[in-house]
């Protein structure tokens, strides 16, 4: 896929507001290839330590290329992104940042884990005998909200934003209602790979570039976010089974706290591993799923993690 025009990663915003001119317009169906950043900003190189945790500038968390006016897209419309194709790095990173994460209350200490991988996404080596498959992925990627700004880049929106998804991947479809006149799309916040959760905060986040196309779809109302992927999303971690641990009760975030806990704390005990190795681990590759919401009082939520990692 050779795009038409190519968005750099110099022109980066690290919020949304409708005020900032597009670098670009183009017309429904272009193929643009975005550089874009890490949720750093670059702060992180191979050569960094735990130290450089404390210091990044959190008010360039999440940088987004763009934005990009798309030729007569309008409030009431749809702007549909196909996904083709992302270029990693080969660098990337993991960090458990205080006051951060959903267990901040219990992982109060900054961690910091660099990752080195092949450039053909071949899984990256975890410590001394595991192996994370990589699947890359924009955590960020939306369009500007009506609403005057600014406005964080952290909370997701219903014009996308920070989803974290890690199955809007390459030749998956994104649709997106149109707010702004333009729409102003932006992409970045690109991952090497995610759990479903994300639950230390952090992914494998790792500079890429992604080449999309903007479409337009007119007069079709849309409430939220909506994706369709090219085939099957379960099955990528599936080949060594799972070890599997739950939290149950009547409030669903405390489940999940419970559930990634428990976890976290098996990984300690059968694989000898320091807990904030094992918290992170959690966040790059295992998945927090509803299991149960319809027998009150108590919900069940299960956290999967990969056998395969190790074996």
């Amino acid at each position: 896929m050779t795009p038409t025009s190519i968005a750099s990663s110099k022109r980066s915003a690290f919020g949304w507001n409708n005020a900032i001119a597009p670098v670009e317009k183009v017309a429904p169906g272009s193929t643009i290839r975005f550089e874009c950043l890490d949720s750093s900003a670059g702060h992180y190189t191979r050569e960094s330590t735990v130290a450089d945790v404390s210091s990044m500038d959190f008010s360039k968390v999440n940088p987004v290329t763009g934005p990009i006016h798309l030729d007569g897209a309008e409030p009431g419309d749809v702007l549909k992104i196909t996904i083709h194709e992302f270029e990693p790095s080969g660098f990337g990173w993991t960090a458990n940042i205080p006051g951060f994460g959903l267990l901040a209350d219990q992982f109060k200490d900054p961690a910091l884990l660099l990752w080195n991988y092949e450039k053909t996404m071949e899984p990256a080596l975890y410590g001394k005998n595991g192996r994370v498959p990589l699947k890359p992925f924009a955590g960020t990627i939306g369009l500007a909200p009506a609403e005057p700004g600014p406005h964080s880049i952290v909370p997701p929106r219903r014009v996308g934003g920070n989803l974290d998804i890690r199955d809007i991947t390459a030749g998956t479809t994104l649709y997106l209602p149109v707010e702004v006149s333009g729409g102003l799309f932006s992409i970045g916040d690109t991952h090497a790979a995610q759990g479903d959760g994300e639950v230390c905060g952090t992914a494998i986040e790792s500079q890429m570039n992604v080449t999309v196309t903007l479409d337009l779809v007119k007069d079709t109302r849309l409430a939220m976010p909506r994706f369709t992927t090219p085939g099957p999303v379960t099955r990528h971690l599936d080949t060594k089974g799972y070890e599997v641990t739950t939290g149950i009760g009547p409030d669903l975030m405390e489940g999940a706290r419970a559930a990634v806990a428990n976890m976290v704390d098996l990984l300690v005990q059968t694989h000898n591993m320091p807990a904030d190795e094992a918290y992170m681990l959690c966040s790059v590759c295992g998945d927090l799923r509803i299991s149960e919401i319809v027998d009150m009082p108590n919900w069940v939520v299960s956290f999967y993690f990969p056998r395969s990692i190790f074996e």
